[in-house]
């Protein structure tokens, strides 16, 4: 059996770790980097749901199965195994004794130029925040609406409880052959949330506003808009190992709306600290300062809301032991 090995940056560590359990248990293992990829029966992704998002937007083989592990206690959608419990499934990885779930993921070409696809969703804005964007969605060649909103999002079943449902949008199943579609605060109140089959060709034309627009792809990168959006379903599918039985993405999907539920009375900064976190992994307080905008008094007093409620740890940075690293604490 080979398996690889993906983490960069502060995942260096973790990376050794992985590597030490897999060489205890006769399960050859390499690192996988830009330069250097060979066949694998698996690849193991360090970084949590970042980090699995990262990989699949490299240019790797996505026909190996992924195994996604966060190095916190952090629960995810595609990083299912913690750091600290890897070596009690390492057993069921050697034996391959494991489901592998495909999930779908959107292929994106921004005026006529494709980029990689992505896992959770495309989101189209003006590069300005409040400022309202126009644009005219059309489902295979057909007109649906003309809009002028903040922006809209397209999203995968495994994108709909991340962004787009702090937007508004319904949660779908994993296993839901759809893709769905959102107006951000949109001038027209009647306008809704639409779904339509992943088969679908689905374009955001003549999209335009004061200033420049851009699309942000799993909410990570930024790129500049001159006219039009287009998203198809990319193939092959992203593969993700679960190993866990009783742990599946529903599970954590019930986890995700208790913890919605329970956020309705936070303040917004508090809301915006928890999703900056949940999309950029764990981040020091000057980060989450430069992410979010927010004033520094702002943050540091969210900050202390959030770890007194629990919602949020912190530890030392093993980079400088002066700095303090904030991540999402496990949600049980």
């Amino acid at each position: 059996m080979q398996i690889g090995i993906y983490g960069s940056g502060t995942a260096e560590n973790a990376a050794k770790i992985i590597k030490k359990i897999l060489d205890e248990n006769a399960i050859k293992s390499f690192p996988i980097t830009k330069s250097k990829t060979k066949p694998a029966d698996c690849v193991i992704v360090l970084g949590g749901d970042k980090g699995v998002r990262n990989y699949f937007h490299r240019t790797f083989d996505s026909t190996s199965p992924v195994l996604g592990i966060s190095e916190g206690e952090a629960s995810g959608f595609l990083a299912q195994i913690e750091l600290r419990e890897f070596s009690s499934f390492v057993g069921i990885l050697k034996k391959q004794n494991y489901t592998v779930e495909e999930v779908p993921r959107l292929g994106v070409k921004i005026d006529g130029k494709s980029v990689y696809p992505v896992l959770n969703d495309v989101a189209v804005f003006s590069s300005k925040s409040a400022m309202l964007m126009e644009h005219s969605l059309r489902v295979n060649g057909e007109e649906v609406w003309h809009d002028n909103s903040d922006g809209i999002i397209v999203s995968t079943p495994i994108g709909s409880s991340a962004y787009s449902m702090s937007a508004g949008g319904p949660v779908l199943f994993q296993d839901s052959a759809v893709f769905e579609i959102i107006s951000v605060n949109s001038l027209d109140v009647t306008r809704r949330p639409i779904i339509v089959s992943n088969e679908s060709l689905i374009e955001i034309d003549d999209v335009s506003a004061r200033i420049h627009c851009e699309a942000i792809l799993d909410g990570l990168d930024r790129f500049k808009v001159n006219k039009t959006v287009e998203c198809t379903q990319f193939f092959p599918p992203a593969k993700i190992i679960r190993l866990k039985k009783d742990s599946t993405a529903i599970s954590a999907l019930a986890k995700k709306v208790h913890l919605a539920e329970e956020l309705l009375s936070m303040p917004p900064s508090s809301k915006l600290l928890l999703k900056t976190l949940e999309y950029e992994g764990a981040l020091t307080q000057k980060d989450l300062v430069n992410k979010t905008l927010l004033p520094d008094r702002t943050v540091r007093l969210a900050l202390s809301h959030l770890l007194k409620k629990g919602y949020v740890k912190k530890k030392v940075s093993i980079r400088d032991a002066r700095q303090k690293i904030y991540q999402i604490s496990k949600i049980e």
